[in-house]
């Protein structure tokens, strides 16, 4: 049986990776930033909606959200940040991201358990797992199904 999944692999915080299935992924875009509309009274890490495909596409900065200084607040910030359109049953979230890296294959079976003493409590519900990479960094396997299912949204779309 073929345990091998492919992932999109990208940078999270100074120094972390992370990778999410490409099954959840329906596109990666570049987003301008003065595109996205705040919207009050959200959790810091929503930074607002952004006009995708004609549909309102909610943006959410997944350092912030998962516990790292946000990206939307570094001096080095871009005009254009790099967003990850995850799906599940017709609702979309947009992650915004550092930096991507690349596609990679990864055997599901090599994936760990994650243990708490070694993440961040608010990373902690939005792992599946991780992984060891030949360099013997750890690699962290994010459940695009929770992180669109977060309650911390609150939006109905």
């Amino acid at each position: 049986m073929e345990t091998r999944e492919k992932f999109l692999n990208f940078n999270l915080g100074a120094s972390d990776t992370a990778v999410i299935s490409l099954q959840n992924i329906t596109e990666v875009l570049q987003v301008p930033l003065p595109e996205i509309c705040g919207v009050p009274q959200m959790p810091s890490s929503v930074l607002g909606i952004y006009n995708w495909r004609g549909e309102m596409l909610w943006l959410v900065d997944l350092e912030a959200m998962l516990g790292y200084p946000p990206i939307s607040q570094g001096s080095n910030l871009l005009s254009k940040m790099m967003a990850i359109v995850l799906e599940n049953k017709g609702k979309y979230l947009g992650l915004l991201v550092r930096q991507l890296i690349d596609i990679e294959w990864l055997d599901i079976q090599q994936m760990k358990p994650p243990t708490t003493e070694l993440f961040y409590p608010k990373i902690s519900p939005f792992l599946q797992g991780y992984f060891i990479n030949d360099s013997e960094d750890m690699i962290f396997n994010l459940d695009a199904i929770t992180i669109i299912q977060a309650p911390m949204w609150g939006i109905h779309n």
